[in-house]
């Protein structure tokens, strides 16, 4: 608190910072096989560097870590392990397929065996989608699968499936349908043929509302042509309740399990990512896993001072919690990341948006931040208006590609351009000096100086591939883990997410009625109903 005092009151910039420390560069930029990492545009001096890494320190952090990779029972709330580590502790060969790298046990069990048998699983049924060997009803090949999900079975597959479009196979398209408005499955089935249409339906327990009821519309869609015995051939499910799976209609073969040590934000490795293996390949997804498995092994095993998960995350706690920014950017200089974003909104906040500690005490500090983001150079055109000139500090991390896949003309090279000026803006800023100088007329310095000092990380990567997106996941999953341990909150479970849902049935019952039980709403939300039932 004093470091931070000091700082705000001389207002010491990033850029007496780096005059100041002649190694802040070297010290502050790291390179971990084809990840470049620079942190060195933040407000922090030497001295607050040191401070958050005796934060981590003390607070056990890689200790925790260890604890998660064991199967310990770190998920307190719920009493379960959290384990979506072991989803990748696999390696693959084309002879012998997925295998498991080593024991990971909850309750003295080794989880691998299912993990593998499952991934070999998807494996071939996989295969049999991308070489046409499983076919519709009719005897058509499958064309269209239709993920159907919400949350993390519908964000995690979404956002990898675009990000990693360029490798996915030519003749299989995949779609996701998500919202339970009406909208989503309508507009997405319109242009759909259900002879050559495979459906996914996503849900752990088979009862989540949305889900469900967008699976009960596809399925009575595809039963307008054919016959129930026919959806065996055109419905799958990620999922672990058989009795229900099967009752649909689905058969039991072709029921993919995940585990309740798996959170939903963190399953995309899991079963949930059986549309992104089909559009891959399992090769790809095998490079998948291991990117994901190469980050983990840097978090368990690096010291605090060069762990990229824990730097990444203490960055965030020094805004967060002690110069008072309320939210931070992501910033991916990507097209293909456009849903980057939008999957760790959920990923952190999910997570992390927690006002309760471990002891079941209301915290007096600030937990998980607002996170928000759009691809540049969209975004530059939208909100960094704010960013540069508006009152809120604005951490930001922007995510960048050293080659492109697909390099047209020069459109990389002024992509890229705008992801190295951008940070240098934010931090450099335009001084009223500056601007007299470039002759801008007085009247107008006020408006167009910059105050500059705006901090910034850069993630630069090689190529966008399915090994690098796989470590960029698990490096901000590992980055919210080490939050939430410094915060001493249970980043693992999710209670904000049931309360609307409880509520909702209770306003179903009336809206079915046709009549509001004003005694079990307020005055505002009864009014509300009857409008509605009214006139719909």
């Amino acid at each position: 608190e004093k470091e931070s005092q000091n700082i705000l009151e001389n207002k010491r910039t990033i850029k007496e910072l780096f005059v100041s420390e002649p190694d802040r560069l070297s010290r502050m930029t790291f390179k971990v096989d084809d990840f470049f990492l620079d942190f060195s545009k933040n407000i922090i001096s030497r001295k607050i560097q040191e401070l958050l890494n005796a934060l981590a320190i003390n607070n056990n952090v890689l200790k925790q870590a260890q604890r998660m990779f064991a199967g310990e029972t770190i998920n307190i709330t719920e009493n379960r392990s959290v384990l979506h580590i072991a989803l990748r502790n696999v390696s693959y060969s084309k002879k012998k397929g997925f295998k498991s790298l080593g024991e990971i046990s909850v309750n003295k069990q080794d989880v691998m065996p299912e993990v593998v048998n499952t991934l070999n699983r998807m494996a071939d049924f996989s295969d049999k989608i991308r070489k046409g060997k499983w076919r519709g009803t009719t005897g058509k090949k499958i064309t269209d699968i239709v993920n159907i999900g919400i949350g993390g079975s519908d964000l995690g597959p979404k956002m990898i499936y675009r990000a990693l479009l360029s490798f996915a196979a030519s003749n299989i398209n995949v779609h996701f349908v998500s919202n339970v408005d009406g909208t989503d499955i309508a507009e997405t089935l319109s242009n759909l043929n259900p002879e050559t249409t495979l459906f996914i339906v996503a849900s752990k327990t088979f009862t989540t509302q949305e889900t469900m009821t967008n699976a009960l519309s596809a399925k009575k869609w595809f039963l307008k042509r054919f016959k129930q015995k026919d959806i065996a051939k055109h419905f799958v499910a990620a999922s672990t309740a058989e009795n229900l799976v099967t009752d649909f209609g689905i058969d039991a073969e072709n029921m993919f399990p995940f585990w309740d040590w798996v959170g939903g934000r963190y399953s995309s490795p899991s079963a949930i990512g059986l549309p992104i293996m089909i559009a891959l390949g399992k090769e790809n997804y095998a490079k998948l896993l291991e990117g994901y498995q190469k980050m983990d092994n840097h978090f368990r095993s690096t010291p605090v001072e060069s762990n990229l998960p824990i730097q990444l995350a203490l960055i965030g706690i020094w805004y967060n919690n002690f110069l008072n920014a309320q939210s931070y950017a992501i910033l991916p200089y990507a097209q293909s990341l456009e849903h980057f974003a939008a999957y760790f909104q959920q990923g952190d906040m999910e997570s992390n948006g927690k006002s309760i500690n471990l002891k079941g005490e209301v915290v007096d500090y600030q937990t998980g931040p607002i996170v928000w983001g759009e691809p540049g150079t969209n975004g530059q055109h939208a909100f960094y208006q704010l960013i540069h000139q508006g009152t809120k500090l604005i951490p930001c991390d922007f995510i960048g590609f050293i080659q492109s896949n697909y390099p047209l003309s020069d459109h990389h090279d002024k992509l890229m351009a705008n992801f190295f000026a951008q940070p240098e803006a934010l931090m450099n800023g335009l001084s009223q000096e500056e601007l007299i100088k470039q002759n801008c007329p007085k009247e107008l310095l006020p408006f167009k100086e910059f105050k500059g000092n705006i901090p910034t990380n850069s993630i630069l990567i090689n190529k966008l591939n399915p090994q690098s997106l796989g470590s960029l996941i698990a490096l901000y999953e590992h980055k919210i883990f080490t939050q939430g341990i410094i915060w001493q909150i249970n980043s693992f479970d999710q209670y904000g997410v049931e309360l609307g849902k409880v509520l909702a049935k209770s306003v179903l019952e009336d809206i079915n009625s046709g009549k509001v039980n004003t005694k079990k709403h307020d005055p505002s939300t009864a009014n509300l109903i009857e409008l509605f039932i009214k006139n719909k």
